[in-house]
């Protein structure tokens, strides 16, 4: 049994009208903030990204995500850094319906010669299952989104 989907998933645009949004932030965008030398604060990504955090948006991990993190780090240190931080933000944890469902997205993707890898899929499943949108800079969760019912957050424009 699906998770009801918010409305604002449905229009693919968050509006904020007061209310706390759920958003799950991929590894693209958590990657421009924490790998970067220096963090390019006028990325329209890393600008989005604080703007859900200063509004105190609900900000989720999804394991596989959490662990792409992890695993790009050089040094013991880093990693229980790393892991400290992140262990303020919630973890959602697929169950067995989350991963049919990531093999029904890549078999119907795949029945469209679309590029998406399993991991992706469930991603994807997850962010679709229960509702939230996708913060993410990677372009292939756009056409995943444009063949399945996930939704992502588009950037924050360029402000001149």
């Amino acid at each position: 049994m699906r998770a009801e989907r918010l409305s604002f998933a449905r229009i693919g645009i968050t509006k904020l009208t007061g209310g706390v949004v759920n958003l799950v932030v991929d590894t693209s965008v958590w990657s421009l903030i924490l790998r970067r030398p220096q963090v390019q604060v006028d990325n329209p990504f890393v600008q989005a990204f604080r703007r859900h955090l200063t509004a105190e948006d609900g900000l989720f991990l999804i394991g596989n995500i959490l662990q792409e993190l992890l695993d790009g780090l050089r040094s013991g240190n880093q990693f229980q850094l790393l892991t400290k931080s992140m262990a303020s933000f919630p973890l959602l944890v697929p169950n067995r319906t989350t991963y049919i469902e990531a093999a029904r997205l890549r078999t119907v993707f795949r029945g469209k010669e679309i590029q998406a890898g399993s991991v992706d899929c469930l991603i994807a499943a997850v962010c679709i299952e229960q509702g939230f949108p996708l913060l993410t800079a990677d372009r292939d969760f756009l056409r995943i989104s444009q063949n399945s019912e996930l939704v992502v957050l588009p950037p924050l424009k360029e402000t001149r």
